[in-house]
Protein backbone atom coordinates (compact mmCIF):
# COMPACT_ATOMS: atom_id res chain seq x y z
CA UNK A 1 0.00 0.00 0.00
CA UNK A 2 1.65 3.36 -0.57
CA UNK A 3 -0.71 6.60 1.04
CA UNK A 4 0.17 9.94 -0.41
CA UNK A 5 0.48 12.71 1.79
CA UNK A 6 -2.63 14.38 0.27
CA UNK A 7 -4.42 11.43 1.03
CA UNK A 8 -3.77 10.93 4.41
CA UNK A 9 -6.71 10.21 6.65
CA UNK A 10 -7.25 13.61 9.58
CA UNK A 11 -8.53 11.85 12.35
CA UNK A 12 -8.96 13.47 16.15
CA UNK A 13 -8.37 11.20 19.34
CA UNK A 14 -8.41 11.82 22.97
CA UNK A 15 -8.24 15.79 21.53
CA UNK A 16 -4.98 14.90 19.77
CA UNK A 17 -5.24 15.24 15.73
CA UNK A 18 -3.51 12.54 13.79
CA UNK A 19 -2.94 11.27 10.41
CA UNK A 20 -3.15 7.76 9.32
CA UNK A 21 -0.66 6.62 6.97
CA UNK A 22 0.18 3.22 5.57
CA UNK A 23 -2.20 0.35 6.50
CA UNK A 24 -1.08 -2.95 5.96
CA UNK A 25 -2.41 -6.65 7.14
CA UNK A 26 -1.12 -6.64 10.37
CA UNK A 27 0.39 -2.99 11.12
CA UNK A 28 -0.58 0.89 10.95
CA UNK A 29 1.58 3.89 10.57
CA UNK A 30 0.59 7.25 12.35
CA UNK A 31 1.85 10.54 12.13
CA UNK A 32 0.93 12.45 15.10
CA UNK A 33 0.44 16.32 15.45
CA UNK A 34 1.08 17.41 18.77
CA UNK A 35 0.22 20.63 19.85
CA UNK A 36 2.41 22.08 23.35
CA UNK A 37 0.02 20.93 26.48
CA UNK A 38 -1.95 18.14 24.74
CA UNK A 39 -2.06 15.18 27.29
CA UNK A 40 -2.76 12.33 26.51
CA UNK A 41 -4.23 10.66 29.41
CA UNK A 42 -3.28 7.06 30.83
CA UNK A 43 -4.69 4.56 28.74
CA UNK A 44 -4.16 1.19 27.68
CA UNK A 45 -4.93 -0.86 24.49
CA UNK A 46 -4.65 -4.44 22.98
CA UNK A 47 -1.85 -2.87 20.42
CA UNK A 48 2.14 -3.30 20.43
CA UNK A 49 3.03 0.71 19.94
CA UNK A 50 6.56 1.91 18.66
CA UNK A 51 7.35 5.63 17.82
CA UNK A 52 9.68 7.63 16.67
CA UNK A 53 10.04 11.49 18.08
CA UNK A 54 10.38 13.61 14.39
CA UNK A 55 10.40 17.02 16.40
CA UNK A 56 9.01 18.29 19.96
CA UNK A 57 9.32 17.68 23.34
CA UNK A 58 7.83 14.87 25.53
CA UNK A 59 7.17 13.37 28.69
CA UNK A 60 5.73 9.82 28.66
CA UNK A 61 4.96 7.14 31.34
CA UNK A 62 4.71 3.31 30.85
CA UNK A 63 5.59 0.69 33.40
CA UNK A 64 9.16 2.20 35.56
CA UNK A 65 9.34 4.51 32.87
CA UNK A 66 9.32 8.10 32.71
CA UNK A 67 10.94 10.44 30.31
CA UNK A 68 11.60 13.33 28.32
CA UNK A 69 11.87 12.14 24.78
CA UNK A 70 13.31 14.55 22.17
CA UNK A 71 13.50 14.51 18.09
CA UNK A 72 15.51 10.98 17.21
CA UNK A 73 14.46 9.22 20.66
CA UNK A 74 12.02 5.74 20.24
CA UNK A 75 10.33 4.25 22.02
CA UNK A 76 8.23 0.49 22.34
CA UNK A 77 5.46 -0.10 24.46
CA UNK A 78 4.08 -3.52 25.13
CA UNK A 79 0.30 -4.15 24.48
CA UNK A 80 -2.40 -3.53 27.44
CA UNK A 81 0.20 -1.69 29.36
CA UNK A 82 -1.08 1.51 30.43
CA UNK A 83 0.85 4.91 29.41
CA UNK A 84 0.52 8.48 29.42
CA UNK A 85 1.95 11.26 27.04
CA UNK A 86 2.35 15.10 28.02
CA UNK A 87 3.36 17.31 25.36
CA UNK A 88 6.27 20.02 26.28
CA UNK A 89 6.44 21.47 23.02
CA UNK A 90 4.86 20.91 19.74
CA UNK A 91 6.25 18.85 17.18
CA UNK A 92 5.46 15.77 14.97
CA UNK A 93 5.60 11.65 16.23
CA UNK A 94 5.62 8.66 14.12
CA UNK A 95 3.80 5.46 15.54
CA UNK A 96 3.42 2.27 14.24
CA UNK A 97 0.45 0.00 16.10
CA UNK A 98 -0.19 -3.68 15.91
CA UNK A 99 -2.24 -5.33 14.94
CA UNK A 100 -4.35 -2.35 13.32
CA UNK A 101 -6.15 -0.14 15.68
CA UNK A 102 -9.69 -0.65 14.73
CA UNK A 103 -10.35 3.03 16.95
CA UNK A 104 -8.58 4.87 14.55
CA UNK A 105 -9.75 3.98 11.11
Amino acid sequence: MIVKSAFAKKRTFKGVNFDVLAIGQKTMVTRMNFKAGDIVPNHSHPNEQSGYVISGKYRIQFLNFDEVLLPGDSYSIPKDIEHSLEVIEAGEVIDVFTPIRQDYL
